[in-house]
């Protein structure tokens, strides 16, 4: 073999990547055990913070590296939000009352729903219809707009401007949602806009289990704030009197606090190093006897505290010169604070114009940590509002202070904003300016004097990291433009949990019988060789999914299964080749060599075919299926690598010494088995044509009568996955739910056999853009169900807690709005008929003959119409889901990159044949090359289909159906590669060349 040297050199290197990427995820589970011994959860956090894994990577970056886990084995929120395009342009517009504009607008917005054209060509071709002779700039010469519209300018140059806007929009509101998320404190979050989709946002939230509070904060809009701010000294003296006004169980305190305000700078810092650092942070290292008994006191010092000032034990005060910070305290006390100076109390002793708001990160330059700033801001306005809001920013960029040389922020205004920032700065030279995201104080800078032309700098104790995040805060501020959920998935941990277990135990079983299986056709040697390189394409697939930090979902889990079952087809077609090579009186060396070199071609048309496909899918799907999608792409270029050049290099070596020369890659079962075949197949092509011509009949009626079970991705709708604790009939869950969601349709179908889990389906207020229309849909759900005596939850939060099934839970939801189903339904159309085209272009491309294209092409779309027409016959007979959705796209995809391969692989021994008999008649070649292929043939269809019947059996419901569409796929892709695609490439074939080879047609040689 040549270039031994490279393939050396690339498997080690693909080793070591494989290794050092994987070995973050056994670090993250060392700490995650070690940190769980500590029992303090701020310690723990402590613990992990100091974490330097090979030296170098913090706990943080560890998490961000290793292989993660996606929702549907994690549990967690999937949502995509979409940015409200037409509030974009009303906006822009100054929300004109023009009757064109206004008709314009509904007419785009109708038209959207059906349409591929974005809002904003829809909008300028009805507005073209209302208004003729009429201009855009008169509509959008607008304040919002000024200085890239005017009165003069063109319909493309308001087009242009339109379109920067929106996107702009999109991306600020981008960067408000990772604000939000990041905020939130989700673990690896996966936050990104979809390509080719515009206005929408991807938002993956592994562990989440509160929906409505993520569907809260995602559909709110921000609120950047600019608010004037009193000194500390203004306001430490009525927190004093508020906490002995609480201490004395709401009685007015009069006591005098003179004394207390002159207290020494110096002595107020000591304590705050002394208060803000609790002795439990300390102590949680300390496993000695005394250091728990000192705990014990200083808890029981702290609780004695509480009751003589519950606000100043947990609050330490501000000294004086702090300019808007009035008080510090530890992250675990902020709750416990919150609920004083929120209190009906604080209202008797603050004063009204007092507001205080948490920082948005713990303070820097203590000696502890986890510790926060209370800041004190200044109300001025009658409507409560801050006097300047975000919507006067107008760029923000993060740079470097000239004079000092530390990262700083610089930030723009409009016009009226920067008259505004003038009158405010020249109003608090001295003190600070609070700049609010959220309900959080993210900088509070000091005044240094007047601030005119809206330009300023923000600077402080930034990291370049710091500044980074506050521009994008400054630049995103409130979401330009009301967002909706459209799609939504929700797993429950436990559901998650399960799926794990289902997935790793359909692995393992799958991984078992092909060792067994490949170990009993090719022998011990052979079959372990085979089995060595399915383990090696495992472990390099896993390392490169998680160098790419790819999430690992059940989807994928079958992706790298099936990617196994198709790894075994490199190997089994080596070996075919060179048990023929044998059979005809070579040495074992020269078998070999002849063997692997004959084999490569069929394989690597067969594995770029798969990728093609692959490549589709990822474009084309979301979410699951892309996850299907990467690891499959992943999967089928390390079996090409181990399969063709590791397992060769092995041998080669075994054979240089010596070894291994007595194999012959039979044993008693497979010695003879499929040998010397004459089978007539190209005889039985009328038989044939006429049962495929029937079925294909049968699947046409029954797509007019029956039709096909289309999911909410592409009806619209709602999902919710529900768990009961009796068996019911499906009819029975539609029958009680009907009433209670009017005008609109609902379904129920048993998943499994049991009928305890239930998924209802219903399009009930899909369209609404309220985010309280979740909450009313399973309230009403809860209700329903309740007064049916299915479910015995007391209360709509227990039944939506997908830990307490007792009593009936959902245990997973789904959502899909009426735009995204849309383009889903466009999006599976052209992604099959792209995958047909591609396949037929490659095909001929490589083969260099338009028979065999057009014999795959028609044998493929032969296969689509079977797989569809058999989940048209069968949905609602057998007991699992036949629904269309878009995991089922990406099997039909799969089956189409899968059965090319056997049609490869077929024309492939044609075409090496008519190269090799010149003379022998066209006829003769095609029949014998089938029956050449047919022990290869049966063998990959076999181990394939024994990969898939683990997941269909093993794999849980969530997989079941994909699994179900692929062993159709597999059967009739075997099939057809034999009796349609051969046949109508024989008869092109001869047709074109006009019997110059001495052929007879079909109907001549038939008896």
């Amino acid at each position: 073999m040549q270039n031994k040297g490279i393939v050396i050199v690339l498997a080690v290197l693909m080793t070591l990547a494989s290794i050092f990427y994987l070995s973050f995820s056994v670090a993250t589970s060392y700490y995650d055990s070690e940190a769980a011994k500590i029992k303090d959860p701020i310690a723990q956090q402590d613990y992990k913070d100091s974490v330097k894994y090979l030296g170098v990577y913090s706990y943080q970056r560890c998490l961000e590296t290793q292989i993660g886990l996606g929702l549907d084995l994690k549990g967690g929120m999937n949502v995509i939000l979409e940015i409200s395009v037409p509030d974009v342009v009303e906006t822009l517009a100054d929300h004109k009352t023009d009757a064109a504009f206004v008709k314009s607008m509904e007419q785009a917005k109708k038209e959207e729903e059906t349409s591929q054209s974005d809002f904003i060509s829809l909008f300028i071709k009805y507005y073209h219809q209302n208004a003729p002779g009429h201009r855009l700039a008169e509509i959008f010469a607008t304040q919002q707009l000024k200085g890239q519209v005017s009165t003069q300018s063109s319909d493309k140059e308001v087009e242009q401007a339109l379109r920067a806007q929106v996107q702009s929009a999109i991306d600020n509101s981008y960067n408000v949602v990772r604000n939000r998320i990041d905020k939130f404190g989700v673990v690896q979050p996966n936050i990104q806009k979809l390509e080719g989709q515009e206005g929408r946002i991807m938002v993956e939230m592994p562990g989440v289990r509160e929906p409505e509070r993520v569907r809260k904060l995602l559909q709110g809009s921000a609120n950047l704030e600019f608010w004037e701010t009193y000194n500390s000294e203004e306001v430490t003296p009525y927190l004093r009197q508020l906490d002995q006004l609480v201490a004395n169980g709401g009685e007015s305190a009069k006591q005098d606090t003179a004394a207390a305000e002159k207290k020494d700078d110096a002595a107020e810092k000591a304590e705050i190093a002394k208060k803000a650092a609790p002795a439990k942070l300390t102590v949680a290292k300390d496993k000695g006897g005394a250091a728990k008994a000192a705990a014990k006191s200083e808890s029981a010092q702290l609780e004695q505290a509480k009751k003589t000032n519950p606000l100043l034990a947990v609050l330490q005060l501000a000294p004086q010169g702090s300019l808007s910070v009035v008080g510090y305290a530890n992250v675990r006390d902020t709750a416990e604070v919150n609920k004083i100076i929120y209190s009906a109390a604080a209202k008797q002793v603050l004063p009204s114009d007092v507001k205080l708001l948490w920082g948005a990160k713990p303070a820097d330059g203590l000696s502890v940590k986890n510790v926060y700033e209370l800041y004190a801001l200044k109300i001025t306005q009658s409507n409560g509002h801050a006097p300047l809001e975000g919507d006067v920013i107008t760029d923000a960029k993060d740079e470097f202070d000239q004079t000092y040389g530390r990262p700083s922020v610089s930030m723009s205004m409009n016009s009226d904003g920067a008259r505004r920032w003038a009158e405010l700065t020249k109003a608090n030279v001295g003190k600070a300016i609070a700049i609010v995201l959220d309900g959080v104080v993210y900088s509070a800078p000091r005044v240094n004097g007047e601030i005119s032309g809206g330009n300023s700098q923000i600077t402080g104790n930034f990291t370049i990291e710091d500044t980074k995040d506050l521009a994008n805060t400054l630049k995103s501020g409130r979401m330009p433009a009301p967002a909706r959920i459209v799609q939504e998935d929700v797993v429950g941990p436990t559901l998650g949990a399960q799926s794990i277990q289902q997935g790793l135990i359909s692995f393992v079983v799958a991984f078992i019988l092909l060792m067994l299986y490949m170990v009993l056709m090719y022998d011990f040697i052979p079959g372990m060789m085979a089995n060595f390189a399915l383990l090696v394409n495992l472990f390099f697939t896993l390392g490169i999914l998680t160098s790419f930090q790819a999430a690992l979902t059940m989807p994928g889990i079958a992706g790298i299964v099936l990617t196994l079952g198709m790894a075994v087809d490199a190997n089994v077609l080596i070996y075919e080749r060179t048990k023929e090579e044998l059979r005809k009186g070579k040495g074992l060396r020269d078998a070999i060599h002849a063997g692997y070199g004959n084999a490569f071609s069929a394989i690597f048309d067969s594995n770029l075919t798969s990728i093609i496909t692959g490549v589709i899918l990822f474009v084309f799907g979301t979410g699951p299926v892309r996850g299907f999608a990467t690891t499959l792409i992943i999967g089928i270029c390390c079996s090409f690598f181990t399969a063709v050049y590791l397992t060769r290099l092995i041998y080669e070596n075994r054979l240089a010494k010596d070894k291994w020369l007595n194999q012959n890659f039979t044993t008693r079962l497979s010695r003879n088995f499929l040998q010397n075949n004459n089978v007539g197949f190209m005889n039985m092509y009328k038989k044939t044509f006429t049962i495929t011509g029937v079925l294909v009949a049968v699947f046409i009626v029954s797509f007019f009568v029956r039709g096909l079970s289309k999911s909410i991705d592409f009806t619209g709708g709602r999902n919710y996955t529900v768990k009961l604790e009796k068996a019911v009939e499906p009819e029975d869950v539609t029958a009680a739910l009907q009433a209670s969601f009017p005008n609109s349709s609902v379904s129920s179908l048993a998943l499994g056999t049991d009928h305890k889990t239930i998924r209802i389906s219903t399009n009930y207020k899909i369209e609404s853009n309220s985010p309280t229309v979740d909450d009313e849909v399973e309230e009403i759900l809860f209700k329903a169900l309740s007064e049916a005596g299915m479910v015995t939850q007391k209360s709509v939060e227990a039944f939506k807690n997908p830990d307490v099934r007792a009593g009936g839970s959902i245990i997973s939801s789904a959502k899909v709005g009426p735009s995204v189903a849309k383009d889903i339904t466009y999006g599976a159309i052209i992604s099959v008929i792209f995958a047909l085209i591609a396949i037929f272009l490659y095909i001929l491309l490589r083969f260099r003959n338009i028979a065999f294209s057009l014999g795959s092409t028609f044998a493929l779309a032969i296969d689509t119409i079977v797989v569809l027409g058999f989940y048209s016959l069968l949905w609602n007979v057998v007991p699992f889901s036949l629904e269309i959705d878009q995991t089922f796209i990406g099997a039909i995809l799969t089956v189409i990159g899968y059965s090319i391969n056997d049609k490869v692989v077929v024309f492939d021994r044609i075409r090496e044949n008519l190269n090799l008999y010149k003379k022998r008649d066209f006829f003769t070649i095609f029949n014998n090359s089938l029956n050449e292929t047919l022990a290869r043939t049966v063998n990959t269809s076999l181990t394939t289909l024994l990969v898939l019947l683990c997941i269909f059996i093993l794999g849980g419901d969530s997989i079941r159906s994909f699994a179900f569409a692929m062993i159709i796929g597999v059967i009739f892709g075997t099939l057809s590669s034999i009796f349609v695609a051969a046949p109508i490439a024989y008869m092109t074939l001869s047709k074109r060349d006009k019997g110059e080879r001495g052929d007879k047609p079909l109907t001549e040689v038939a008896e």
